[in-house]
């Protein structure tokens, strides 16, 4: 029934483009668009099956595609629904969350039992948000009104500050990461270099034949409103210049190590450690780069030691490089790291729901890329962007410290990059 009930409204939407005059690629994105549907889709499909018991909370950085889940979820649930964004020019007022909710209520009284579903977009954007929520909830719970309830955030940290404080118990997340290879693939026809050099944000992808405007679209649309809408507006940042050097730097480094206080050296910056320590769990909760900590058996020398520096998405590095594709297949160094780059964001971005940690670990000039540890096994990874392989010390050095469960080579003639981008993460781990 519910599939029936969205191949109507994908007909309907694309009869009102072809009547709005649309051209025949608007046509083809309508279509696209609505026919990809990530796995979390289905998930929280079954979620709004079920009886009215938690608010489903959808976070992820911007451009991963959260509305369109959303949209899309809602479509195929047969529910009638209601969307609804914070993300204008100004903030709104705490009123506009019970506007919305009373327009919510109004749907569910007119629905069948299957009762209706609010959409609420960039909530966090919303003074006392939490608050309001909370109080609504539980007056439809008291009243046995049938509203189920969506909210999204582009701010995971924030989110997760108003969920923790006012609405335990009461709700569930939902995790929404980067774009996979398989997904860009599929979607968009990416080749392997393809991804890696222009990475995993959707909206852009169809821009990467004309490079400048692509880089211009990423640099304007993504990364400097995600710093100046989702973390400078709504986080305390007594120095924005530091924090903007430091993603920069991020961007430049991706896949180095590099000692805080070496950051500081090269930020020019009068800062401290603690300084940069917290911009950077900004950036890793906004979803555009983190620092990986060191693998140790004491969890204090892990939260002692020097990141590695990660962007979230290789589109990050690239379109900040300046750049062509051709340049930096032809310029090795950069590739090499550009490869791993994007191997890095593969596992972190696959960690925030495939419950492993990510690591990296360095002895003197003994190196592992990365170390994934899990509640039963630890997996040491190595990455080689070339065909020959070189001496791997630091693997050998890990193996005789620590006993991982499995060691893996991908590149080389290890596994491949294209094979490991394409499997899940628990493929390799698990």
């Amino acid at each position: 029934m519910r599939d029936v009930l969205f191949a109507e409204r994908v007909y309907l939407r694309f009869i009102e483009t072809v009547n709005q005059g649309s051209s025949p690629y608007k046509l083809l994105n309508v279509l696209s668009n609505l026919s990809h549907i990530r796995p979390q889709v289905e998930e929280l499909i079954l979620r709004l099956g079920e009886p009215r018991q938690f608010i489903q909370v959808i976070s992820g950085a911007r451009q991963v595609g959260k509305t369109t889940m959303a949209r899309q979820a809602a479509e195929r649930s047969g529910l009638q629904y209601r969307y609804a964004t914070a993300d204008g020019p100004t903030l709104q007022a705490s009123a506009w969350i019970e506007q919305q909710w009373q327009a919510g209520r109004i749907l569910a009284h007119e629905s069948d039992e299957l009762g209706a579903l609010l959409i609420l977009d960039e909530i966090q954007k919303v003074p006392q948000w939490a608050e309001s929520i909370k109080r609504l909830w539980d007056e439809d719970a008291m009243n046995g009104v049938n509203l189920k309830v969506v909210t999204l955030s582009s701010t995971p940290l924030l989110m997760e500050r108003g969920l923790t404080e006012s609405l335990a118990g009461r709700f569930e997340l939902l995790q929404l990461p980067h774009w996979s290879y398989s997904e860009m693939r599929d979607a968009f026809g990416y080749s392997l270099d393809q991804y890696i050099f222009f990475g995993a944000y959707p909206g852009a992808a169809r821009l990467s034949k004309r490079q400048d405007r692509w880089s211009r679209y990423i640099r304007d649309s993504l990364i400097e409103t995600t710093i100046a809408r989702d973390v400078l507006l709504l986080s305390r940042i007594d120095k924005p210049a530091l924090m903007r050097r430091l993603f920069d730097l991020g961007c430049r480094y991706s896949g180095q190590i590099l000692s805080y206080n070496k950051m500081i050296g090269q930020l020019q910056d009068a800062g401290n450690t603690t300084t940069l320590a917290h911009y950077l769990d900004l950036l890793s909760a906004a979803g555009m780069m983190t620092g990986l900590q060191k693998y140790a058996a004491a969890d204090v020398r892990v939260r002692a030691s020097s990141p590695k520096l990660q962007v979230l998405n290789s589109a990050l590095m690239t379109a900040t490089s300046g750049m062509k594709l051709s340049q930096a297949k032809a310029d090795h160094e950069f590739w090499g790291r550009l490869v791993e780059t994007a191997v890095g964001a593969h596992l972190v971005n696959s960690s925030y729901s495939g419950g492993y940690r990510v690591y990296y670990w360095r002895d003197r000039n003994r190196e592992v890329d990365f170390v994934v540890e899990t509640s039963t096994s630890l997996i040491a990874i190595e990455v080689k962007s070339n065909r020959r392989r070189d001496a791997l010390p630091g693997m050998s050095a890990f193996k005789q410290t620590f006993h991982p469960t499995r060691m893996l080579l991908v590149g080389g003639d290890g596994i491949s990059v294209e094979d490991f981008l394409s499997s899940p993460v628990q493929r390799w781990v698990n």
